[in-house]
């Protein structure tokens, strides 16, 4: 069966994992600090270049995980690529990924924040810190306490803004969600599409969403279709 193209629907945010491969994961574990820092200035860097508006990110141990607004159908796969062949001359281990990045499109308005809040608790479900804020490279303290100066390229979702009228507002109520998660039920979710790699989101969402994007947004029914009889 011939691979789908990546979905891709204009002016729509996608939620986007590319996992570190065993080798490049080992070698980034010893030690993470300087090569993790150089990464979050290359992510930086490659979406200026490709035009995509990062909405969020994170870096943690087992891979790379980013929100973000690409311009073109090509801007995140040409942001992935970029930073895969960085960071194969960083470690020098081959192949820096393991298999092709997923990604989603969530609905807004519904499963941005979710999908934000995922990204930036990625490290506690991977056991690195405790509190998201506790880690370093990543969106959480721009999101909860104010400007990052190691990510000035960070551009907050409309739906971030969201969350209150005054800066003070957003961060206190951002920071509220983010230390409570979205629940087991909520995460699964969000790995399921990511998985299939469809949209995320309603009925009605969807629909819209099928109308403007470069392949179809849901799987299709099982089976065969039936036969008309007559």
């Amino acid at each position: 069966m011939a691979r789908l193209p990546r979905l891709f629907a204009p002016d729509q945010a996608q939620l986007i994992t590319a996992q570190f491969s065993p080798a490049s994961a080992q070698a980034l574990g010893t030690p993470a600090g300087q090569v993790f820092e150089r990464l979050a200035s290359w992510l930086g860097q490659s979406a200026h270049q490709h035009r995509v508006a990062i909405h969020g990110w994170c870096i943690a141990s087992k891979g790379l995980y980013v929100l973000a607004t690409p311009s073109e159908a090509t801007g995140v796969s040409r942001l992935i690529q970029d930073l895969g062949r960085r960071l194969a001359a960083q470690l020098k281990v081959g192949g820096v990924f393991s298999g092709r990045y997923r990604s989603t499109i969530p609905q807004p308005e519904r499963w941005i924040l979710p999908c934000l809040i995922w990204v930036e608790r990625s490290t506690t479900r991977e056991g690195l810190v405790d509190e998201p804020t506790h880690w370093g490279w990543s969106s959480a303290h721009a999101h909860t306490e104010g400007s990052d100066t190691r990510a000035t390229w960070l551009q907050p979702h409309a739906d971030y803004w969201l969350c209150g009228n005054t800066p003070f507002a957003r961060q206190a109520a951002y920071r509220d969600q983010l230390n409570a998660g979205n629940g087991a039920a909520i995460d699964a979710q969000i790995e399921l599409a990511l998985k299939g790699q469809w949209g995320l989101g309603d009925q009605p969402f969807l629909a819209e969403l099928a109308l403007c994007a470069n392949r179809r947004v849901q799987p299709g029914l099982r089976g065969r279709p039936k036969r008309v009889t007559g």
